[in-house]
């Protein structure tokens, strides 16, 4: 009798085992929570409201202040081996416009991370981003269309601007002007929360 229990038990905590699936956040300082309590980012406020949602999801954040998409490519498989995720939210190049980085190079980094992680049995939501005008015209462009281009070849689920619920608005942003406020985050959260629920 006790060696039934026990098999019943196994085959329990199995089933609760395998019903809980992983989300991955591969960012930048965005979505690090930089110069604030890492507990504030929205990563952090999007694993609570998958929790209010009933969603048996962990959040996982491996996101890097400063990490350029070559950075990121070259952590890619082993966050995607400690983490098995069943989700992955790719939030990286920012930091490859910001210091006039090939595009290029950036849509082959992001069109490899990708793949990489479709690979690895997750879905991909990707985030793409935006510059200031300072950076002339013709790299502007480039740099923007080049998310909904990966977006639109490996047919993933795509949010053209994570900042869009705050671009315009001084106040969201620290001394810096590049990095939201605490009190900006809830805002970030659920702007990528309605580009991740239909992946649910």
């Amino acid at each position: 009798m006790s060696r039934i229990l026990f098999f019943l038990s196994f085959l329990l905590l199995s089933t609760f085992a395998h019903a809980e699936r992983s989300l991955l956040v591969f960012g930048d300082s965005l979505s690090a929570a930089y110069g604030i309590p890492r507990d504030q980012g929205w990563p952090t406020l999007l694993a609570d409201k998958l929790s209010k949602e009933g969603k048996a999801i962990t959040v996982a954040n491996a996101s890097v202040s400063g990490e350029t998409t070559a950075g990121g490519l070259a952590r890619l498989d082993a966050a995607l081996t400690q983490h098995h995720p069943a989700l992955v939210i790719l939030e990286l190049g920012g930091n490859d416009g910001l210091r006039g980085l090939s595009v290029d190079q950036m849509r082959n980094n992001l069109t490899t991370m990708v793949k990489k992680s479709r690979a690895a049995g997750a879905k991909v939501l990707l985030i793409g981003m935006r510059l200031p005008p300072n950076y002339g015209p013709d790299y502007v462009s480039r740099f923007e269309a080049t998310f909904a281009a990966v977006a639109k070849k490996e047919k993933t689920a795509f949010l053209p601007f994570l900042l869009e619920p705050i671009a315009t608005d001084t106040t969201a942003f620290q001394a810096d002007g590049l990095h939201p406020v605490a009190a900006a985050q809830p805002l970030l959260m659920e702007h990528v929360w309605k580009a991740l629920k239909p992946l649910l």
